[in-house]
């Protein structure tokens, strides 16, 4: 198992140019699976989330051809598709469930493994399967599988989501699009992803239109050949821009639409950040002295998002002054603050509020990975560190973040990947 060793602590400066978005490559290619014509996806990030989604597409029957550099997959499901969606594939991740929706939509039956991913929370299925039983799938759990079918087409109908829900909007805009009539979907999550995901089934011929919150998806009988380029990755550009606040950094993100981190940058500024946006790139310097932000709540997009909490926790331990995270989205997202009480951060937890009392001086030593978005988290610290930092167990990051170490040698940070033994 790889882990990283930082030598801190680091000042950066450079270029960076962001990855494919994660988020979004993974319900676009479960998508494909309405599809009997050939697709062709581009702009996918190279991380293991994405190697197990095509290797789960691979495994139901689609046959994927992809480029040299993996950025671009071509997918066509001309062979009988299976569905049956296993254990061992699903197991690592969480986004697997969203073959789901496809399967039952197309081919009205699916046996799938009840997923796995991060550690983060609960993050019960219920939404999803609840949503695709008002569109006419019956399912019953068995030995850690839902078994699912349908009796011939889905049929439209109206629904409302008890609580926003990323996976669970996705999941039924999926499989609403090749069901009977017309869905209307309420208090859906309107994440950019979930966009990419609209504007990708769009041009393919799905009618989905949008109203605040609200989703309309009119039935088709089939979708179009089509190629599509996936969004750049929100939270990867919203990481290097806290990694240039925290390292006193002099950074420009290249080719990014600086409009859909809007909350997270207007944030940065408040900590004492200095940015520009011109011609869809971000220019942002570090401040040397960093000030206090009394609260930050995570909150459902446009607000500030659950997966740059742990980012946002650094700042506010290097800030001049006491201040508090309240996490409103998962229930189990503060792991990575006893790996940062190994750093000498002083933080303390009630419940989903994280109290840090700001001034820190982190002073490197052996850490341990948790989930994807707090190894990050204990990255941007190591960098920030006096002396030597080893992360260990970053295959949490491997699943999210395309290369990291090498992006990060490029800006002036010293880290090395090592084998552990």
């Amino acid at each position: 198992m790889d882990k990283f060793s930082i030598e801190g602590p680091c000042r950066i400066k450079g270029k960076v140019k962001i990855s494919g978005s994660k988020n979004s490559s993974l319900p676009i290619l479960a998508a494909t699976l309405l599809f009997d014509q050939p697709v062709t996806i581009r702009n996918l990030p190279k991380v293991k989330d994405i190697d197990t989604m095509l290797s789960l597409l691979k495994s139901l029957g689609s046959k994927i051809i992809l480029s040299k550099d993996k950025r671009v997959a071509k997918i066509h499901n001309k062979n009988k598709i299976k569905t049956f969606a296993s254990y061992s594939l699903v197991k690592t991740m969480r986004g697997s469930i969203l073959v789901l929706g496809p399967l039952i939509a197309k081919y009205h039956k699916s046996k799938i493994s009840l997923p796995g991913g991060c550690l983060i929370g609960a993050r019960p299925i219920n939404y999803h399967l609840d949503a695709l039983k008002k569109l006419g799938m019956n399912y019953v759990l068995k030995d850690g599988y839902i078994l699912a079918k349908s009796k011939g087409k889905l049929n439209g109908n109206v629904l409302r989501f008890p609580k926003i829900s990323v996976g669970a909007t996705e999941n039924s805009i999926i499989a609403a699009c090749l069901a009977k009539g017309t869905t209307i979907l309420k208090n859906c999550a309107v994440e950019p992803e979930i966009k990419d995901l609209t504007n990708f089934l769009n041009l393919a011929g799905a009618k989905i239109t949008w109203s605040g919150r609200k989703c309309k998806i009119i039935g088709v009988e089939s979708l179009n050949k089509t190629e599509y380029s996936v969004m750049p990755d929100r939270i990867e550009a919203g990481t290097f821009c806290v990694a240039a606040t925290v390292a006193r950094g002099n950074l420009e993100i290249l080719d990014f639409d600086a409009k859909i981190i809007k909350t997270e940058l207007n944030l940065l500024k408040k900590f004492g950040a200095k940015i520009k946006i011109k011609n869809k790139k971000i220019f942002i310097k570090g401040p040397e002295n960093i000030k206090p932000i009394k609260n930050i709540k995570t909150k459902e997009y446009p607000g500030v998002s659950t997966d740059m909490q742990s980012q946002l926790m650094i700042i506010m331990c290097l800030a001049n002054g006491k201040g508090s995270i309240i996490e409103n989205i998962f229930e189990n997202r503060f792991m990575h603050v006893a790996e940062l009480r190994r750093l000498g951060a002083k933080i303390s937890i009630n419940r989903n509020e994280a109290v840090i009392e700001g001034n820190t001086k982190f002073i490197g030593a052996e850490l341990m990975s948790s989930d994807l978005r707090a190894s990050v988290s204990l990255v941007l610290a190591a960098m920030v560190s006096k002396g030597r930092s080893t992360i260990n167990r970053i295959y949490h990051l491997d699943r999210g973040y395309e290369s990291i170490e090498n992006k990060l040698k490029k800006i002036g940070v010293r880290i090395r990947r090592q084998k552990n033994g």
